[in-house]
């Protein structure tokens, strides 16, 4: 294999990967907490009606991820306040809010690291 083929091919697996990251990122990691697999994120209009949902329940913040099938609803959008804070947003599958709530499963770790302990 010639040497620019080599390097044509590295940068091509390169960019597979940093795609896959940037897919995980954009859907909220998957982070798969249940037994049911990993996350699916709401992608296309439905990320857009989505989102547009949940920032208006919010009064604003910004959208950090999203899944299909949430295990309390159709639809579930977090969004992240100015301060920090995450709410969890639950939609039915005509985007309307059915539910929110704090979601401090991590709020509480990133906090205590400013405590020095």
């Amino acid at each position: 294999m010639s040497r620019s083929r080599k390097f044509a091919v590295a940068i091509g697996a390169a960019a597979v990967v940093a795609a896959g990251a940037g897919v995980a990122v954009a859907g909220g990691g998957g982070d798969g907490d249940s037994d049911e697999g990993p996350d699916v994120a709401i992608t296309g209009d439905a990320l857009e009606r989505a989102s547009e949902a949940a920032l208006a329940e919010t009064g604003g913040g910004r959208v950090t991820g999203t899944e299909v099938g949430d295990e309390e609803s159709y639809y579930e959008v977090e969004v992240t306040m100015g301060d920090g804070t995450r709410v969890d947003v639950q939609l039915d599958e005509d985007f309307v809010v059915v539910g929110s709530s704090a979601d401090d499963d991590e709020a509480g770790e990133e906090d205590s690291d400013e405590d020095g302990g």
